[in-house]
């Protein structure tokens, strides 16, 4: 092949890398963070005339979950398949109705997991939507697009569907408000149905003004004072369950509430407790779902009760479809068809009665003046295409937190947290079924405490980080030094290395670590590790003689010569000249009145040989 036809292949093979890149690009920054599936506009009607109050909802713009029907618009439901064998809506659905009525603009429609069934906000056919608080994670599902676009700022709230998890899970992910009103209070038609025992139409927001203004045009209630809680009940149990730091958590909360209420409003629960106390029919369901010899928390029962009915109304509701069309779908939702039984109704009906129960034990519990405080999500969003989100551990500890909620039908609030370094942490706050609007006033009034406390506890910790790392930075140079007088001169330039990882600051680490190179004959690693100490400390006198030692044993005479430019006599020891380093003239004298031999190789053994640099410079 000759030299101007392997020109062009490279040519060739170059401009296919571009494209290539191109599309990767493509598909990983994608338009309005990959949170749409449809753009459009539904807008409000005029305002009213003066003197008439205008729209309560003004100014604001919304996004609704592909499970809205929106007249003119095919309802996706997370699936190109449920697409193409379905008709656009005739009708816009109720809720989304109110909301254009009352002064907000619907701009799209947002991405579900397929069939909005799982949690993980990773659809398969359109891809996850970029989670804008932690790009490299999950933003949580079923309702992945409505958080990520009110997250990424694009909307200032959105609507979403919760059935275990899909609105108070992405909203925890994307470290904003998640709302679930309580079951039954907000009209779910025109919305495709999930699991209609579990099934409420949620929403997101950055800001608890604008959710209490939303929720209070769905929902129709009037404008009241606001009543303050008389107890707010911390779930132990929940927190314990947890793998985030559930202690800052709840000191937030508690430093919170002691400033606006006082003290003696707190309280803790054993929820797992108090639910085997109050719901027989969970006994009952805890013996139907032992494996083996290992009995169910009640918690885990309850969860275990949640997931039937979501499987089994699921399978109800969509396996005729999914059988005369065999769709692509989510491997997830093919498992859940092949493992369910038709014969199941014995079993769904002690979990039905023990969701009943579960209403009235909560009601009880928290009356009209309760909170109930517990972690959202069990810890930190999974990344993306990982096989953390899938694993069963994961699933049961998400499921043991959202089946309180789910199955009581009591309204649950989710609230931002900013005191993680990397990823969002939240706080979830659950009130009696029908006492939205009092939880809504709750949320309003805690939230501005809550953001001040989580930033002070932030600052707190990583304070205290920093001083934890010095402190163990100490105590690695003292190993490093042990390990020194024994000679182990490998393992304390580990040590030593160990003390520069935690605090990269301090000269004495840097000089430490070149005396043990030294004694190896690593001399270029000795030269600039004490280069470096110099820099730190400009008086560091060990760091002046071991570089020069270091220079010297490379042959860099002239280099020795002049790293010890600033020495002079400062007595003797052990039968050799020690010179004082002061890198300015005024300081010199002052350093060598003050020597003390002992001191010239610090806290390492006294007992090292002085170098033939140090002699040479003196003649």
């Amino acid at each position: 092949m000759s030299a101007s036809s392997n020109l062009w292949v490279l040519l060739g093979l170059g401009i296919a890398g571009v494209l290539i890149a191109s599309r990767k690009l493509k598909r990983v920054v994608r338009k309005d963070l990959g949170a749409f599936v449809e753009r459009f506009e539904l807008l409000p009607p005029p305002q009213p005339a003066p003197p008439k109050a205008p729209h309560p909802l003004t100014g604001l713009s919304f996004a609704v979950a592909d499970v809205f029907d929106i007249v003119g618009y095919v309802t996706g439901f997370g699936n190109p398949d449920w697409a193409r064998t379905h008709e656009a809506a005739t009708e816009t659905c109720p809720v989304v109705a109110i909301l254009v009525e009352g002064g907000a603009t619907c701009i799209g429609k947002t991405i579900v997991d397929d069939m909005a069934f799982s949690l993980n906000g990773e659809n398969k056919h359109f891809g996850a939507p970029t989670n804008p608080k932690a790009s490299d994670r999950i933003p949580g599902g079923c309702s992945s697009g409505s958080a990520v676009a009110v997250s990424g700022g694009i909307v200032e709230f959105s609507l979403g569907v919760d059935s275990i998890g899909g609105v108070r899970v992405p909203g925890a992910f994307c470290g904003i408000l998640g709302f679930r009103p309580s079951h039954g209070t907000i009209s779910n038609v025109g919305v495709l149905q999930v699991s209609q025992s579990l099934d409420t139409v949620g929403l997101f927001a950055r800001d608890p003004g604008v959710l209490h203004r939303a929720v209070h045009v769905l929902l129709k209630l009037p404008y009241a004072d606001q009543r303050q809680p008389r107890r707010i009940m911390i779930a132990d149990d929940c927190f314990q369950i947890a793998k985030i730091p559930t202690q800052r958590i709840t000191q937030i909360v508690t430093k919170s509430v002691e400033t606006l209420l006082g003290r003696q409003v707190l309280s803790h629960v054993n929820v797992g407790a108090y639910l085997e106390s109050n719901v027989s029919s969970l006994k009952e369901l805890q013996s139907s779902l032992i494996n083996g010899d290992v009995k169910k928390s009640s918690l885990a029962s309850l969860a275990a009760a949640m997931k039937l009915i979501h499987k089994y109304e699921f399978r109800s509701n969509h396996k005729n479809w999914i059988s005369s069309t065999n769709p692509t779908i989510d491997p997830s939702i093919s498992v859940t068809l092949d493992n369910s039984e038709e014969n199941s109704e014995v079993l769904i009906e002690k979990c039905q009665s023990t969701r009943t129960e579960s209403r009235f034990a909560l009601n009880s519990l928290l009356k009209d003046d309760g909170i109930l405080v517990l972690p959202t999500v069990s810890g930190s969003p999974p990344k993306l295409n990982s096989k953390e989100s899938l694993s069963e551990d994961y699933q049961i500890r998400l499921s043991h937190l959202s089946a309180i909620a789910s199955m009581s039908g009591c309204c649950q609030a989710t609230v931002p947290l900013d005191v993680n370094e990397k990823y969002p942490l939240s706080v979830s706050l659950i009130a009696r079924h029908g006492g939205d609007r009092f939880l809504l006033d709750i949320v309003q009034m805690l939230y501005p405490t809550f953001q001040e406390q989580a930033s002070i506890t932030m600052k707190s910790s990583v304070s205290n980080s920093n001083a934890s790392k010095e402190e163990s930075a100490e105590i690695a140079k003292e190993k490093g030094n042990v390990a020194y007088k024994e000679k182990q001169y490998q393992k304390a330039i580990n040590l030593y290395s160990e003390a520069i990882k935690l605090n990269g600051k301090n000269a004495t680490y840097y000089s430490n670590r070149a005396a043990a190179y030294l004694e190896l004959g690593s001399y270029l690693q000795a030269e600039a590790d004490c280069s470096t100490a110099i820099n730190i400390d400009k008086k560091n006198v060990k760091a002046y003689l071991r570089r020069g030692t270091a220079r010297e044993m490379l042959g860099y005479y002239k280099e020795a010569m002049e790293g010890l430019n600033g020495c002079r006599t400062g007595g003797s020891f052990h039968g050799s000249s020690v010179w004082i380093c002061a890198p300015k003239e005024e300081e010199r004298d002052s350093a060598a009145n003050s020597f003390d031999p002992t001191s010239w190789y610090g806290d390492l053994p006294i007992d090292v040989k002085f170098s033939e640099a140090s002699r040479r410079t003196q003649m």
